[in-house]
């Protein structure tokens, strides 16, 4: 491994001389923060009072042992003004619960908006409180309420940076519309909160109403639009006295049956035309202490998840999905360990119960069921925020064996296809310095049973280390922060040079004198790590500079997620922001960011400039647009292992336009183009958007894209040539066409009807096939040489194309038709009812129907025709769930 970081330096110094002065010139001169007077309000316990009953009529005896609080401020669009209607409330307490009363004035109570939507909807008007029960400057749980009764709750963590909301606390709402405007009471379980046992306690508050018709939001506590943060500018809630931290403990059971159909195959005992099962499960949660919670969950079924979004990939690489199973997805801000990109993690969640690796060698005459996931059998979760600022997760995960079962010559036998494997996560990190820096680190841990010579393609175990800090200063208006990541993965041989030689590393490329694909290796250890320093407050202007860098051992895909290693990345970014409405526009933002990357070999392989602007109008329409300069471009992977290959330089241009959201009938439109110098490559996609909501209860929205993706050196295969190489291009012209269909009728904020379905098809067809003869050219033409008519013709009987590279007659080698056509469509029909608070019936249908014919239609009339020429897979399901609390 080598790289001359000295000439890297010096090319990346003299990108940025200008972005330096002007970072320097700031920490020497520029302005300080204003400060803003904390409000605080002080709550009184109810006693011997009896407690408010919450009928959102506020006029319960109980109310009139505290003072209201108001004087909101507006905060959008214009700042530190008056808002149009004021706001008011009271907070008292108990030994079990925190109560909220809310009158919100409104001198046109007719005109008060009352949508419905399913949960965490955030429609018509609402108010949100945030309470920062450990007065961390960091971490909050919010709690909103709709004038209709909908209720929007989650996590707040990262200063308000990062927001969790598939968090579902228990707790109750009831609103209520009179002739002053509409008033509110909320009900919060001690329970749900994580608090210390001091005596006297001092919590961060701040409420947010929106006033629907002018899109207006008011604070309880000022935050100026230019401050550092959300939670560390909260006022303070005082008089909690006497508190007794409430471990919480909740066991919810579950109770499943399930019904499958789909086309039966002739003679396969396995694909009969319908399955049917019963299960159940038990998810738990248990407060070891009021701070760190232990979660459970025995035997999980995520059958209700909305399916993932249909995507090719043609570049190798894997593909990023989001998480969304429960489980997973609460106190995710704990074990999120991004290191680099965006995407970049030691921790990926949807590597725990993914698809099972080995796939049976077998006959075509035999029969194979495999199942489509690995078994969950049990997972627990370890996790919180202690009162002197220690967040801790640890997270420990089983799945079992799994066999495809196979019938082959009459015989039955099973294979296994996916080992006993164990995951463990890790996850610590400590504030200090009055909460404006902290350090963390992390463990991972995946250790399989692989036993099987048909598995030794995997690895045994992998493990990754990190450690992460980040410090603020002058009130958090500047700050530096960093980590650094270890990697190593451990197995046969076989399975480290699949690693060596996999899309993430490509150690085989016969140009990169720095890796090289070692046969005897059992193991890899590489690293990686990022450091960031720059300015996130305090007027208009915010920036920030960077370096990165994974090494190309660098392995976190057993239980990460990364794309690509052998990397050296530097960046630089330089926004400006309006902090007052002027003109026709409430906001205005625009950035300039550059970035270069280096691999570990010192090839300079990109230079990119980015210039992007946005708007907000006053009539609350939107508008973006984004501008991306690429002079220098090149790829070690696009040949999937073959030598660095030059881009084109790329000009990337894209517009967007929101209507106004408050509106019955809403859209969003987007066009994004790329082009390539000389016509090399070009993507265009059409995007469009609109959302139609006749009734408060009832919502249509309609997403639909069309894409064009043309590439006439697009990478199709390697093949041999007496000995040599040879990587083999084409000219690609992809359509893809795809839309997202939902309906949303909400009955009652309690009892919802949802549907989703994507129709998708991607057609691409190739012609003008070549082999890359020149891959660093300037001109994209030189970079390959075309086959004549003499050199490739097509197999049809074999649908190939042989090629006779030297002309004598003979084919040289062959490549296979890589035309391709996806069609697809996925739906799913759920109707949820939470019944008692935190207690849900689920009834769902999903449906999919997928077809890979090719044929010579267009891209409307196939998408019909393999639609409805296709049998459906369908899965019918009902789900019960009660939660206990002891």
């Amino acid at each position: 491994m080598q790289f001359n970081l000295p000439e890297i330096w010096k090319t990346i110094h003299s990108k940025r001389d200008v972005l330096l002065l002007l970072f320097l010139f700031q920490i020497s001169f520029g302005q300080q923060a204003p400060k803003v007077e904390r409000k605080i309000y002080t709550t009184k316990a109810l006693g011997t009072q009896a407690p408010p009953v919450i009928d959102g009529l506020l006029t319960d005896a109980g109310w009139d042992i505290v003072d209201w609080t108001g004087d909101f401020i507006e905060n959008l669009p214009d700042e530190n003004t008056a808002p149009l209607e004021q706001t008011k409330f009271k907070v008292v307490y108990d030994t079990e619960f925190i109560y909220f009363g809310f009158r919100c004035y409104d001198r046109d109570p007719k005109g008060i908006v009352k949508r419905l939507s399913r949960r965490d909807g955030f429609e018509g008007d609402w108010i949100e409180i945030n309470i920062s029960s450990h007065n961390d400057k960091l971490t909050a749980f919010s709690f909103a309420g709709s004038v209709a009764g909908v209720k929007s709750d989650g996590f707040i963590s990262d200063n308000g940076k990062t927001w969790e909301g598939n968090w579902n606390p228990i707790w109750y709402l009831k609103t209520n519309v009179d002739e002053e405007g509409w008033t509110a009471e909320i009900k919060i379980p001690l329970s749900q909160l994580k608090f210390s046992d001091a005596s006297e306690q001092f919590w961060g508050l701040e409420s947010t109403r929106r006033y629907f018709r002018t899109e207006e939001r008011s604070v309880w506590q000022r935050i100026p639009l230019d401050a550092p943060g959300w939670v560390s500018e909260f006022g303070e809630l005082h008089g909690l006295n006497g508190l007794s931290p409430k471990r919480q403990i909740e066991i919810q059971p579950f109770v499943l049956s399930k019904l499958e159909t789909y086309p039966p195959v002739a003679g396969n005992p396995y694909k009969d035309g319908n399955d049917f099962k019963i299960n159940g499960g038990l998810d738990a949660k248990i407060g070891i202490t009021n701070d760190l919670t232990l979660n459970m969950t025995i035997n999980p079924d995520f059958g209700q998840v909305e399916a993932d979004p249909a995507a090719i990939a043609l570049d190798g690489f894997q593909i990023f999905y989001e998480e969304r199973r429960p489980f997973f997805v609460e106190n995710k801000n704990i074990f999120d360990y991004i290191f680099a990109d965006n995407q970049d993690n030691l921790f990926y969640s949807r590597r725990i119960g993914g698809n099972p690796h080995g796939i049976p060698n077998v006959s075509d005459q035999a029969f194979v069921e495999t199942p489509t996931n690995s078994t969950i059998l049990g997972a627990a979760k370890f996790s919180g925020k202690t009162k002197s600022g220690w967040s801790i997760g640890a997270l420990e995960s089983v799945t079992k064996n799994e066999f495809a079962r196979i019938l082959e010559n009459g015989e039955e036998r099973k294979e296994l296809v996916e080992p006993y494997t164990n995951y463990l996560v890790g996850r610590v990190q400590k504030d200090f310095n009055n909460r404006n820096s902290y350090i963390g680190g992390i463990f991972t841990a995946t250790n399989r049973n692989v036993d099987e010579n048909n598995l030794n393609f995997i690895h045994k175990s992998a493990y990754t280390s990190g450690i992460d800090f980040m410090h603020n200063w002058k009130n958090r208006k500047y700050y530096f922060k960093g980590n650094v990541v270890m990697s190593q993965v451990n197995g046969s041989e076989e399975a480290i040079i699949i690693t060596q030689r996999s899309m993430t590393h490509l150690f085989q490329r016969a140009d990169a004198d720095y890796v090289s694909v070692d046969p005897m290796r059992t193991s890899l250890t590489g690293t990686g790590g990022k450091f960031e320093i720059g300015k996130a407050s305090v007027g208009s202007w915010r920036y920030n500079t960077s370096l990165m860098w994974k090494s190309p051992e660098l392995e976190l895909n057993d239980i990460g997620f990364l794309r690509q290693a052998d990397e050296i990345k530097q960046s630089a970014f330089l926004s400006y922001q309006t902090l007052k409405p002027f003109g026709q526009f409430r906001k205005i933002t625009t950035q300039l960011e550059q970035f270069t990357n280096f691999d570990f070999g010192g090839n300079y392989n990109k230079m990119q400039y980015t210039l992007g602007a946005s708007s907000v109008l006053k009539n609350n329409w939107e508008a973006a647009v984004s501008l991306i300069y690429k002079p220098v471009n090149y790829s070690n992977s696009v040949l999937q292992g073959g030598p660095r290959f030059r881009y084109s330089e790329e000009f990337f241009k894209s517009v967007s336009i929101t209507s106004d959201s408050r509106k019955k009938l809403k859209f969003n439109t987007a066009v994004y183009d790329s082009q390539g110098k000389d016509n090399s490559f070009s993507y265009t996609e059409f995007g469009l958007g609109v959302i139609y909501q006749p009734i408060n209860a009832f919502t249509l929205s309609l997403n639909p894209s069309f894409s064009v993706n043309k590439n006439k050196l697009q990478y199709i295969t390697e093949s041999n040539f007496n000995g040599d190489p040879r990587y083999i291009t084409g000219n690609l012209n992809q359509n893809t066409l795809s839309a997202s269909i939902r309906l949303d009728y909400n009955i009652n904020p309690n009892l919802t009807i949802q549907y989703y379905g994507q129709p998708f098809i991607s057609k691409g067809k190739y012609n003008q096939f070549n082999r890359v003869t020149n891959p660093l050219a300037d001109y994209y033409g030189d970079r390959v040489s075309l086959f004549n008519e003499n050199q490739i013709s097509f197999d049809e009987a074999h649908n190939r194309y042989q090629i006779d590279e030297d002309s004598n007659g003979e084919a040289d080698y062959t490549i296979h038709n890589p035309n391709f056509s996806a069609t697809q469509f996925q739906s799913n029909l759920v109707m949820r009812w939470e019944y008692i608070p935190g207690s849900e019936l689920y009834l769902v249908w999903s449906q999919a129907i997928k077809s890979n014919s090719i044929s010579d239609e267009n891209l409307f009339n196939e998408l019909n025709s393999q639609l409805l020429g296709s049998k459906p897979a369908n899965i019918f399901l009902i789900k019960m769930t009660y939660r206990f609390m002891l």
